[in-house]
């Protein structure tokens, strides 16, 4: 069985998520999302409401697991015996990072591999800090997330 990481603060999950997700699944048996808790970065939702929202905008799909983690991510991989991460790419200032990402964990990992996936043209602006910036002014996220989670979101926020 082919398995892979997907790892992310996911500070909402958005539409290019999703299309990322959809497209590992053509290719892996089973794609866990890994929520980072990422306390260091001050996320704007909790890790439950995080967890939630993955678990809305995933539940039709099959083979999908969601799960935390408050660790480095090479040490998440070890114990859930998965070498595969999966991130997504939108525009260079993304590769700059992720490269020097994949890097990193391969130091600390030799079996670690990194898959790239650029999101389709119309999520590729679409970024978790763009919609919590609409978000922060009520603005309209229709377009930027599944329907579910823009409910959930509402719901939790007031907005």
């Amino acid at each position: 069985m082919k398995r892979a990481i997907y790892p992310g603060t996911f500070d909402p999950i958005t539409n290019g998520h999703l299309d990322i997700i959809s497209r590992a699944k053509t290719i892996f048996d089973e794609v866990i999302i890994a929520i980072a808790s990422s306390s260091e970065k001050s996320p704007f939702f909790t890790i439950q409401e995080r967890m939630e929202m993955v678990n809305i905008a995933t539940s039709d799909l099959k083979n999908i697991r969601v799960s935390a983690f408050d660790s480095l991510l090479v040490e998440y991989a070890k114990q859930t015996n998965i070498s595969v991460l999966i991130r997504g790419l939108r525009a260079i200032s993304d590769f700059e990072y992720e490269l020097q990402m994949s890097y990193a964990n391969e130091s600390l990992d030799k079996t670690i591999d990194t898959v790239f996936f650029m999101p389709k043209l119309e999520n590729a602006f679409v970024s978790s800090t763009v919609v919590r910036e609409i978000i922060k002014y009520n603005g309209d996220i229709t377009h930027l997330v599944p329907k579910e989670v823009e409910i959930f979101i509402k719901k939790i926020k007031c907005i």
